[in-house]
């Protein structure tokens, strides 16, 4: 699988600009961090901790790396949610309230910030984008977007994470009006509005990809899956995934960004929703379904594609789950173990990453067919709540949040 680089070619004005773009999952979402040089093996009690920072917010976000800062989100007080920056001695350099936070359920902050040339872009718990300068805190503009533009958040709150496609901030509002908005992104100014076909917004943030050359995002809501021209908001494809929720238990709750690869794209949920797989036509114009899979219905914690197999948690029940691996060309199930619950999972230099949701053990695995192959792990102490949060890799470092507490640890082999 090739990867971009974390410096990616966009279109602004539909002309190749350079970004410098930081976003939840690493490259194009996809949960892959180009990082080399790292450890295969850590020491019996996991890898040496270089930095804990307490007291960032209880959140279920992720941190990122950028321009020499650590930014995060969290809930300091009741009912706002917090992006904070800090130098990577943990020194608190700003910290601004950017919107209400979502109070129904699972009240900690969700949105992993994107950074682009100095700038974040984050949305709160009930749906307000926000650009905010990296340097100093200060709020660029604001937009709550979900209530002008007649949105709906599924049940548990906006987990949005941005998406900036050239000059444009994509969203994804829901509900009946529209489906998805863009902003320019120096002004917030509204540059286009995607017509809706029905359904709250879902939980899963959009992605950005390349077929054929030509940029489609790709939108789940909780009742679609659909393609959308960025350069005006037209809508390409869509495809309704309501048929696959035959159970009560999470109907509409389609949680991960998509997995694109070679003109394929693989879509996965909990709920005993099967993993799916569409190949997409050469012009980007339609999708047909080429597999489905019932074992690997990831919940949360996103999947990850290496050689030719994809990776990933399931779901028993919203508190169980085992973890599993796939062939992408076929659909076959390679394998399906336990490893003491279901969790998040990354990769990074030909290794897995799994942070396992329930107790807090994360885990070094050597990527294979043929059998889940754990390498090292250890034990998150710190921090209070699930394990929802999903890490991330940055120079070298391995960047894990619990609840109001971030830890990062060096995985960088000497």
């Amino acid at each position: 699988m090739k990867h971009a680089l974390t410096i990616l070619i966009l279109l602004v004005g539909w002309s190749a600009a350079a970004q410098e773009l930081v976003e939840f999952r690493g490259v194009e979402r996809s949960g892959y961090y180009n990082e080399t040089g790292l450890l295969k093996r850590w020491p019996e009690n996991g890898p040496r901790m270089l930095l804990k920072i307490e007291g960032i917010g209880k959140g279920f976000s992720q941190p990122i790396l950028a321009d020499g800062k650590i930014f995060v989100t969290g809930i300091k007080e009741d009912t706002l949610d917090i992006l904070s920056a800090y130098t990577l001695n943990g020194e608190m350099l700003w910290d601004v309230a950017y919107g209400r936070s979502w109070t129904a359920s699972y009240i900690d902050s969700r949105s992993t910030p994107t950074f682009c040339d100095g700038k974040l872009y984050v949305v709160s718990g009930t749906g307000q984008v926000n650009c905010i300068d990296g340097n100093t805190g200060k709020i660029i503009w604001q937009v709550d977007a979900i209530k002008k533009y007649a949105g709906s958040i599924h049940t548990h709150g906006d987990s949005e994470a941005p998406l900036l496609v050239g000059d444009l901030v994509v969203y994804t509002t829901g509900g009946e009006a529209y489906t998805m908005v863009a902003f320019n992104k120096n002004n917030g100014n509204l540059v286009w509005k995607t017509k809706s076909l029905g359904g709250n917004k879902s939980y899963a943030s959009p992605t950005l990809i390349r077929h054929n050359s030509k940029p489609i995002i790709l939108v789940q809501t909780a009742e679609n899956f659909i393609g959308i021209n960025p350069e005006n908001g037209v809508l390409l494809w869509s495809h309704n995934l309501m048929q696959y929720h035959l159970n009560s238990s999470g109907k509409g709750g389609n949680t991960n960004p998509p997995l694109y690869h070679n003109g394929e794209i693989f879509v996965t949920s909990g709920y005993d929703h099967p993993g799916l797989m569409f190949r997409l036509s050469e012009d980007g114009k339609s999708i047909s379904l080429k597999w489905r899979n019932d074992v690997l219905d990831n919940h949360h914690g996103g999947v990850v594609l290496l050689d030719g197999n994809i990776y990933g948690a399931n779901w028993t029940n919203n508190s169980n789950g085992k973890w599993a691996s796939i062939n992408w060309e076929t659909g076959e199930t390679n394998w399906e173990q336990d490893w003491i619950n279901k969790g998040s999972i990354i990769s990074a230099d030909n290794m897995l990453y799994f942070y396992e949701e329930k107790r807090g053990n994360v885990a070094l695995v050597e990527p294979s067919p043929e059998k889940l192959n754990i390498v090292s792990s250890f034990r998150i102490e710190d921090g209070a709540g699930p394990h929802w949060a999903h890490p991330a890799i940055y120079n070298g470092t391995l960047f894990i949040r619990h609840g109001d507490v971030m830890m990062m640890y060096d995985i960088q082999a000497n």
